[in-house]
């Protein structure tokens, strides 16, 4: 057996944790940061903590607040000529996966010529990246522990992915405390996310015996966990739970890659811009069952981590996970396509760019048609 893991970040874990920050930037002594984050995470009264922080590290610093849900192109590149201009030595990113995995961007084309449409792909970023401290406030995306930065090419209509170990944060600051004022709704969806990242990094053609120990347990802590968080936000045990799940289960899909749920959610965003997390619970349950026929036995595995008991028929056991993934869906009030303005028609579009998505290459069922992909989203109406 021979495989490789990787595991780069130093994580600073618990309530209280964001008060680290500014001895945390002192030890790299740098000159100038750039805090980058979004309105949501302003309105919130987030940021201001984030900055009161870093002015206590005593360094200078500038602020991009620009960030949109799918960051594009378009809005990496202005930050890029922000940080430039301010003689930016490390970021701070605060917020959920889109104010993260934009950082990680920017942070690429500080040490990496040309634009950042070039790097999408695996492996491309040649030169080691700058101190990037990832704060996230949402239990979700793992975008702070991953080395995958999610975004949309607006001249192709395509949600792409930088896929590079160098982009990967320096630093995590994973306060459950900045969770705490996440909207119902959005705490439904990211952890929807989460537990997306857990089951397709188990069933993933890449996977090896870490990666599939760690989406096991991630699994198991995100599916008892999310229901208690959506019905109060103020639980803090699960708030902590949650954050805890979703970093485990990022160590597992940035060294196991995702499948089939993030091919259609990508073309979902890309074209209609709904959001990540929305975009994988809707049609979550639907790929499982799908993908079933190709790994039963693991699909039985995933069952048993959320508490199932098989009937030992494998036939019919291999659907118990999708069929509690639709069941959780239905309780966290997640939408269907059509409640999220998607028409039928736009089916067979929708399709024949999902076959072009990379990630499909890491499903466990292969050989994936157009008219598969039509049967699922047709299902997720």
């Amino acid at each position: 057996m021979s495989f490789n893991f990787f595991v780069k970040s130093n994580i600073d874990f618990g309530r209280g944790a964001l008060a680290d920050l500014s001895e945390l930037i002192k030890s790299y002594n740098l000159k100038s940061v750039m805090i980058v984050y979004d309105g949501g995470v302003k309105a919130a009264g987030i940021a201001d903590k984030v900055v009161h922080e870093v002015e206590q590290s005593g360094v200078s610093y500038c602020i991009f607040d620009g960030v949109i849900p799918n960051p594009t192109n378009e809005v990496v590149e202005e930050a890029a000529v922000i940080a430039k201009e301010a003689g930016v030595e490390g970021f701070v990113a605060v917020g959920g996966g889109s104010s993260i995995d934009l950082a990680k961007a920017v942070n690429v084309l500080m040490t990496n010529e040309g634009k950042i449409g070039q790097y999408g792909g695996m492996n491309m970023v040649k030169n080691p990246c700058l101190p990037l401290i990832a704060i996230p406030t949402t239990a979700g995306t793992s975008s702070e522990i991953t080395n995958v930065s999610a975004l949309i090419d607006t001249e192709k209509v395509i949600k792409y992915v930088v896929i590079d170990n160098n982009i990967v944060a320096s630093d995590v600051i994973a306060d459950p405390e900045l969770t705490r004022t996440v909207p119902q709704s959005v705490t439904a969806a990211t952890g929807m996310d989460a537990i997306t990242h857990a089951v397709e990094s188990y069933i993933s053609n890449m996977a090896t015996p870490l990666t599939e120990y760690n989406a096991l347990k991630g699994l198991e802590i995100l599916y008892h966990n999310l229901p208690k968080v959506c019905e109060d936000g103020n639980d803090m045990d699960a708030r902590e739970q949650m954050m805890l799940g979703c970093i485990i289960t990022g160590f597992s899909f940035s060294n196991a890659n995702l499948g089939l749920v993030h091919g259609i959610a990508h073309t979902l965003s890309a074209h209609f811009g709904l959001a990540h997390g929305m975009a994988n619970a809707c049609v979550l349950p639907y790929v499982m069952r799908y993908n079933a026929e190709s790994c039963p036995e693991k699909m039985v595995d995933l069952a048993k981590a959320i508490g199932l008991s098989p009937s030992g028929n494998l036939s019919e056991d291999k659907y118990l996970l999708s069929d509690a993934l639709l069941e959780l869906t239905k309780t966290l009030g997640i939408k269907t396509l059509k409640e999220q303005g998607i028409l039928e028609d736009d089916f067979d579009m929708l399709a024949c760019d999902v076959l072009n998505e990379p990630v499909l290459g890491f499903n466990p069922r292969q050989n994936i048609t157009k008219e598969d992909v039509i049967e699922i989203l047709k299902q997720a109406y």
